[in-house]
């Protein structure tokens, strides 16, 4: 395990009062967002990031490595975790992931292992360290293929790929450790999409912008019918920011919520048409001949609106879609074979695969450290 203490000194930082939070799977596409968010609402805080590093090397536009803004940053797998991170920390954000369908259908065991058997120890650990909150990046994907009208958080799940099938398992077994004194959030998040400083391009809208600034061509390779909620990575750390202080008697020891926003459920033909709308001049093609894609749902978000009003999404689709394509003009993105390339987590982890530096459990080898 390495581990480095940027900005100041650790001892100052972990005086009497201070509220630390640990966030595991910092160091990918959503975690540069969270830590930004937390470090301005709750600038007391003493933030400690654990990452095992797989897409440590994906930045995008930063203009500081992102992990400057924690405390502490610790580079260990989740899998193996010492129960000595855990000592005095308040609240632990759990981000770690495998995280979409593409890689937990090439990688099923890892990501059994640290979407949900990994999450689950941690929580176990957490709770014996006396650590009061845990949120948990759980998913919407769980509903699965779903065309009888929105869904709720008491709806039947019906997830269909080992991604949200590990989500769906992690949240059974977490219900069964949190109480009063171990507050669970399990937060199924819409969609990602939005500019990151470590930015994928394996999500719907974030690949129609690619496409759009690279080519000016738009391709959906579905037929362009399914529905998707959708919610930018800077709202999410909003919710997650709520989670962490999120009192047991807004929604009891263990909450469930779908996280998003009612007005962000779109047709996936919808959003390109949005694509377009902000970047004219845009050739839309739509494969007309694709087997149906099951992942379709729309989702209810009226229990968040109850219970975070304060903390509910701000940015708009419009606005997303802007971010997205100056960020890539600033780069000077012009990969028009992005599907192929290092923006795309599988490409990542296969790569590494191919060179031996990861494990077929995606654990790093010895060939890592001799790199």
């Amino acid at each position: 395990m390495c581990t480095f203490a940027p900005g100041r000194e650790i001892q100052q930082l972990t005086s009497e009062g201070d509220m630390k939070i640990l966030i595991t799977g910092n160091m990918g596409y959503i975690g540069p967002s969270v830590i930004q968010r937390i470090r301005i609402s709750r600038p007391e805080a003493t933030l400690i990031g654990l990452d095992t590093g797989y897409f440590a090397n994906c930045l995008t536009n930063a203009q500081i490595l992102p992990e400057c803004r924690v405390d502490v940053q610790h580079f260990a797998d989740v899998r193996s975790m010492s129960e000595d991170l855990l000592r005095d920390v308040y609240a632990v954000v759990y981000l770690a992931a495998i995280s979409n369908d593409p890689m937990g259908n090439t990688f099923e065991e890892p990501t059994y292992d640290i979407n949900y058997r990994a999450a689950i120890e941690v929580a176990r650990k957490a709770k014996k360290a006396g650590v009061k909150r845990l949120v948990y990046a759980s998913s919407c994907s769980m509903y699965g293929f779903a065309e009888d009208g929105a869904k709720t958080e008491t709806s039947e799940l019906n997830p269909l790929t080992a991604y949200a099938k590990s989500k769906t398992l992690a949240e059974k077994d977490l219900e069964k450790i949190a109480d009063k004194d171990f507050t669970v959030t399990s937060l199924r998040f819409s969609t990602a999409c939005g500019m990151s400083e470590r930015l994928r391009l394996d999500l719907v809208l974030n690949d129609f912008v690619a496409g759009a600034v690279a080519s000016k061509k738009i391709t959906i390779l579905s037929d362009g019918t399914p529905w998707r909620p959708l919610i930018n990575v800077k709202d999410m750390a909003r919710a997650i920011d709520w989670a962490i202080v999120r009192d047991s008697s807004a929604g009891g020891d263990f909450l469930a919520i779908n996280i998003g926003s009612n007005e962000w459920n779109y047709q996936v033909k919808d959003l390109a048409a949005a694509v377009a709308e902000v970047i004219p001049g845009i050739e839309v093609s739509i494969n007309k001949d694709a087997q149906p894609d099951k992942r379709s749902y729309r989702v209810s978000f009226d229990l968040f609106k109850k219970l975070a009003p304060d903390y509910q999404p701000q940015v708009g689709l419009l606005t997303t879609i802007k971010e997205l394509r100056d960020g890539l003009e600033d780069m000077g993105f012009k990969d028009r074979d992005f599907r192929n390339s290092q923006f795309m987590r599988l490409k990542v982890l296969t790569s590494l695969r191919s060179k031996n530096l990861l494990t077929e459990k995606l654990e790093w080898t010895t060939h890592c450290q001799e790199a």
